[in-house]
């Protein structure tokens, strides 16, 4: 080997000698032939790479196109992007986009000032297009932090400057499109041309949706598909921000910084509480015709502290609750079903025992005392332990769990005597007006710690089966979060800052060689711009304390 060329070891097989100072770009198009789609970003000897940067040692290197996880972050980083020029480009410079929230395959945003329309999202989305044949590049640039703040005061976009007033970083990296520069925590693909499959949807006059493929559907991306109970809660969520003055990172981070959290802990509990007493309410005053309440949602929502808060209001007035899990009616072990690799799907419907469940729930609604089953997951048998359940005449089922709002689960009770819950933290503070927080990273930190306490798992762990929990979420929970009486938003304003100082360690301590550690770095890097948050005064019976513990359910 020449001593100008370093060795390139691909996907741990191929070997092969560039010059040193070969960009990852040039060194992916002897690989192209093995993708779909087109390759976006790299990953370095375990470190995730844009293809503008270069190879000065032997290395590893894998790349990514939009079918998989990194490769997709950084389509849709691209695309906010592109979508952001557009909208300088016909509305002038000074004109603000904010990038809201998620929803269905993409993100909602709005244009400050702007009475939204078809016409006006039409052209947005023709910009974006031409954008894309232009093939301009994602440039990124390391600056030095005090020097991004003074281009963003000058630019008089002052929630980047908040934000980065907050990062004790000497430099930042800023990407540069356009002639404009911005700030995001994510990395960006090569060159506009690869961002070339979007479509923008307009809502109301409140804003759109600008949606993209997804890795379950990387071939296109598809129409739009309203929710209209899921988008209401994440505008309810934003209009509470505003009111409180808490809408991004920064604004959380001064409330910090001013001693004021235990002020926005007290209200965003009262404004989860609020939810619960709501949804109890209406449920009481229809205590004669609903019969089975069914609570659902993706991991780490909160379900369990929902329920059983649910479960203390109603019978606080006088309303008797019995709580069924569908995993006491599980299949013995030997009858499971597996997926494709031959494993055990635990999150299939089949794992429950229908018949019996339905046999159950029709004998109980008939006032008759039934044998509640349990199951026993050391021996992966169902067992019966003299326990015992009798509906009384005002008395209420509440069930939860992931099946909980198929109808295929209860197909026994008439629709109108159900109550069903769709329950998710749908989180609508951001890092800034550009750059969300996705609901699926805060859920995604909560279950990394209530793993590491309850089960004894490692970041690790869990960053490697989410994507298989994210499968069994798109199977069997979202084609249902339409059929439902009342959604429940889990999110509270100042969570992220409790959860850091319990999650980062254990990000930490994810090793460089571990393939998911480019993962666990994401999330670092994110919550590098939040301030840590202490939970001494998170109270006990917050949905919160489900996940870093002390919850006075758990005893």
């Amino acid at each position: 080997m020449s001593e100008k060329n370093v060795k390139v070891t691909y996907n741990k097989l191929d070997v092969k000698e560039f010059p040193i100072g070969t960009t990852l770009k040039q060194i992916s198009k002897n690989f192209i032939n093995n993708y779909d789609y087109d390759i976006l970003v790299a990953k370095v000897d375990n470190d995730i790479s844009e293809l503008s940067d270069i190879v000065t040692k032997n290395c590893e290197v894998n790349f990514y196109d939009r079918s998989s996880y990194t490769g997709y972050s950084a389509y849709t980083a691209g695309a906010t992007f592109m979508m952001i020029i557009a909208v300088k480009r016909l509305f002038g410079d000074s004109t603000e986009v904010i990038v809201q929230h998620s929803i269905d395959k993409g993100v909602f945003c709005s244009i400050e000032g702007v009475e939204h329309d078809e016409e006006i999202v039409s052209d947005i989305e023709h910009e974006m297009h031409k954008i894309a044949r232009e093939d301009h590049l994602f440039k990124k640039v390391s600056v030095s932090r005090v020097d991004a703040i003074k281009y963003f005061k000058k630019k008089n976009r002052m929630d980047k400057v908040n934000v980065l007033k907050y990062i004790s970083n000497t430099y930042i990296n800023l990407y540069k499109l356009d002639d404009v520069y911005d700030y995001f925590y994510t990395k960006m693909p090569y060159s506009t041309r690869q961002i070339n499959d979007f479509k923008l949807t307009l809502i109301d006059e409140r804003g759109f949706v600008l949606s993209w493929p997804t890795m379950l559907n990387p071939e296109c991306t598809l129409d739009y598909n309203h929710h209209p109970y899921i988008f209401e809660a994440f505008q309810e969520c934003g209009e509470l921000g505003n009111k409180l003055d808490v809408c991004n990172a920064a604004d959380l981070n001064r409330v910090v910084s001013y001693a004021q959290i235990d002020e926005l802990i007290r209200l965003s509990e009262a404004n989860y509480n609020r939810q619960l007493f709501d949804i109890t309410n209406e449920i009481y005053e229809n205590r004669k015709k609903i019969k089975l309440i069914l609570l659902a949602g993706p991991s780490s929502s909160g379900k369990t502290t929902s329920a059983k808060r649910i479960k203390t209001y109603l019978e606080s007035r006088g309303i008797r609750v019995i709580q069924l899990s569908t995993d006491d009616y599980f299949v013995n072990k030997a009858d499971t079903p597996r997926n494709e690799k031959g494993e055990y799907d635990f999150e299939s419907l089949k794992c429950v025992d229908l018949e019996l469940f339905n046999k159950q729930l029709m004998e109980l609604m008939d006032g008759k005392k039934v044998k509640i089953p349990t199951y026993n997951f050391l021996t992966g048998l169902r067992e019966y332990n003299k326990r015992y359940a009798q509906l009384g005449e005002d008395d209420i089922i509440i069930v939860e769990g992931i099946h909980a709002l198929n109808e295929t689960l209860t197909m026994s009770i008439d629709r109108k005597n159900k109550y069903k819950i769709y329950i998710s933290p749908l989180v609508q503070i951001n890092i800034d007006n550009h750059s969300h927080i996705h609901t699926s990273d805060l859920r995604k930190l909560r279950r990394i710690i209530r793993d590491s306490r309850t089960r004894g798992f490692g970041a690790s762990a869990t960053l490697a089966m989410w994507g298989s929990i994210q499968r069994g979420e798109q199977l069997n929970i979202y084609p249902y979060q339409d059929d439902v009486n009342a959604v429940i938003n889990s999110s509270l304003i100042y969570e992220i800052g409790v959860l850091k100082t319990y999650v980062e360690p254990l990000l930490f301590c994810v090793n460089e060689d571990d393939p998911v550690y480019p993962e666990a770095l994401r999330l670092i890097n994110f919550l590098r711009n939040i301030l840590p948050i202490p939970s001494d005064n998170v109270p006990p019976d917050s949905v919160l304390r489900e996940f870093i513990g002390g919850s006075c359910f758990e005893k």
